[in-house]
């Protein structure tokens, strides 16, 4: 089996990481933090909002049973990417929009998905669109966070969403 990475940041990552986790086809999930400027930042240095990264999620995934295009659409459908630097009541850079692309395909297909999203929003998107960088592991007491505590989702919008 051959593997593909994706890797996303749409707010907190423990309800991202949890969607992600449900979609056929996903052979792994960690959260982590990536696109800032700090080598190996821990949780406490992210949420300082002096790094620069996203808290993200790195999907695994097996290209052969479920697309990017799939993956994109949970992406879309598991935040607001017209909320700039914050989901809900998560405040700051360490909550933005993003999308690490890990090659040309993925970043041409991202930004042909975050086109046709905008098509269905009245406000802008603010969805970034970067080269992947380093991805920064988070603790392991936020890995698998919700299911860890028997919840499938943080918000509401998560768990309403299809």
């Amino acid at each position: 089996m051959t593997t593909k990475k994706a890797t996303f940041g749409a707010g907190c990552f423990w309800g991202v990481e949890a969607a992600f986790r449900q979609v056929d086809g996903v052979t792994a999930t960690r959260v982590g933090y990536a696109g800032g400027t700090l080598d190996n930042p821990t949780y406490e240095d992210v949420c300082s909002h002096t790094t620069g990264h996203a808290e993200v999620v790195e999907v695994t995934y097996d290209p052969d049973r479920v697309s990017y295009d799939d993956l994109l659409h949970v992406f879309w459908r598991k935040h607001d990417p017209t909320q700039l630097n914050r989901q809900g009541w998560d405040i700051g850079d360490n909550y933005r929009s993003v999308i690490f692309a890990h090659d040309d395909e993925q970043r041409d297909a991202a930004g042909k998905s975050k086109e046709l999203e905008q098509a269905n929003r009245r406000a802008p998107i603010v969805t970034q669109i970067e080269p992947a960088q380093t991805f920064y592991e988070a603790e392991d007491y936020h890995q698998q966070y919700l299911e860890k505590r028997g919840r499938s989702s943080c918000t509401p919008q998560l768990a309403r969403a299809s």
